[in-house]
């Protein structure tokens, strides 16, 4: 979904239901705190749960931005909103497979008839998002310069009431990005894009594949595998973590994930560093 669409749709079903039978004037730092707190504790439409405090503070910015340049505009004689109390941003748990667990999934998706499982190979070597990978065409990956170039997503939607793969610009503007390929990853690559009927790299013969589908596909395996589930976005944790146990630096491996910045990085893996961080520390230690 595109930024201006994001916003729109965050506008409509989150903040004009509460505040828009409110005054600009009457939107006081207290009833836009309420308000926060109300997000945070049930704002979810569809569960009735809180919404993530990420996404809490992006709707205050949108009220926040909007304010800022009715104040500028004359519409109201003084800009409060920032007095807003931002809510704090927790930091998910990292959920990654082991690495038994691991070699069970590439073993399984390597002896599988369909190449379209080849993704999650693809997804533990290059740390894509689903998105990412799903919009992936074979203009995107490049053999000789062994790169695939980020510059897309996508999701499931519809489009005049037909069930429709929508693509769209990536989920940041750090996001585009470019991702090198290993040397083992390379081939898998090669033997997938001489049985492709498909623009899409991943796809189900001559049709792309829809999220969703994928999503399921992928929950079966760790259940035929008996792997205890994790979602899909866990291949790229792993990625994450297999990458930091092997050495790479974080502003490396930042670049690749297409974090806005390295902090974003260490902040999310900095378990993962723990038995790096030992490491080094033994090794410092032989210098007594």
């Amino acid at each position: 979904m595109r930024t201006y669409e994001r916003y729109s749709q965050t506008v409509r079903v989150n903040i004009l239901p509460v505040l828009g039978r409110y005054e600009l004037n009457e939107l006081t730092p207290l009833l836009l705190q309420t308000y926060v707190s109300d997000l945070l504790d049930c704002g979810n439409k569809r569960t009735g749960k809180g919404l993530s405090p990420n996404f809490v503070k992006s709707i205050i910015s949108i009220i926040q931005n909007s304010l800022k340049t009715a104040h500028l505009l004359g519409y109201i004689s003084e800009y409060t909103a920032n007095k807003v109390k931002y809510p704090k941003i927790v930091e998910k748990q990292v959920d990654c497979f082991t690495i038994i667990e691991q070699k069970k999934i590439e073993n399984s998706v390597m002896t599988c008839k369909k190449d379209k499982m080849r993704g999650i190979v693809i997804c533990l070597y290059t740390g894509l998002r689903i998105g990412e990978l799903l919009a992936l065409t074979w203009c995107d990956v490049d053999f000789s310069k062994k790169m695939i170039t980020v510059n897309k997503t996508c999701r499931d939607g519809t489009v005049n009431g037909v069930r429709s793969k929508i693509i769209d610009t990536p989920k940041t503007e750090s996001s585009r990005r470019c991702v090198p390929i290993s040397s083992a990853l390379l081939p898998i690559l090669r033997e997938m894009k001489k049985k492709s009927k498909c623009e899409y790299v991943i796809a189900d013969g001559e049709k792309p594949v829809f999220t969703r589908s994928y999503q399921r596909a992928f929950e079966l395996l760790l259940i035929k595998l008996k792997i205890p589930h994790k979602c899909f976005h866990s291949l790229r944790h792993t990625f994450a973590t297999r990458a930091l146990e092997c050495g790479m630096d974080v502003k490396s491996l930042s670049e690749i994930l297409g974090h806005k910045n390295a902090t974003i990085t260490l902040n999310r893996y900095a378990h993962s560093l723990w038995e790096h961080k030992a490491e080094m520390m033994n090794k410092l230690g032989k210098m007594l």
